[in-house]
């Protein structure tokens, strides 16, 4: 079974920053479901009704887009397998996904979903915005692992340059 992730209705914007949320929150609740065995219905739940409209420190409230949260959570879940394979072809020889860090593969994963399945997306802006995630949770070498593991998978799903190739969208 395959979905159609959500879009905005025909002519409004998305709102990046709401994105950008989305996009954090999905990474947080996947991590949930991997590391606590939160069942997805109930963390898609708990993140949509608690967790995405929390202000962060010294910033103003930026509501989360909860359809894309949405479609990011229950997507990955939905295409695990394919997106895993996906990853692990993509990650240097030697490493394999399954001993990465259980943030850094719930990051990797939401990436390699959006650049399957979020067209309207382009792919420098799904890499962009994953390594922003990456930079919250790491200090070390895993921004840029985020950054080369989705730009070699943007150049092998979308075709193409990789991060410079995709048509025209906001993220």
């Amino acid at each position: 079974m395959t979905s159609v992730p959500a879009q905005p209705a025909s002519g409004q914007s998305v709102d990046p920053r709401a994105r950008s949320a989305a996009r954090l929150g999905a990474v947080q609740a996947l991590y949930q479901m991997d590391v606590a065995g939160t069942p997805l219905d109930d963390a898609v739940e708990e993140f949509t009704q608690h967790l995405l409209e929390r202000p962060t420190e010294d910033e103003e409230i930026v509501e989360a887009d909860t359809a894309h949260f949405d479609d990011i959570v229950r997507g990955v879940v939905r295409e695990q397998r394919e997106l895993d394979r996906e990853v692990n072809g993509a990650l240097a020889k030697g490493w394999a996904l399954g001993r990465l860090d259980a943030t850094l593969r719930a990051i990797l994963r939401a990436g390699a979903y959006e650049i399957r399945r979020c067209k309207d997306i382009p792919v420098k802006v799904v890499i962009n915005e994953y390594v922003d995630v990456a930079h919250a949770f790491f200090e070390g070498d895993e921004p840029g692992v985020v950054n080369a593991v989705l730009d070699r998978l943007g150049r092998e799903i979308r075709g193409g340059t990789g991060a410079d190739h995709d048509a025209a969208g906001q993220g």
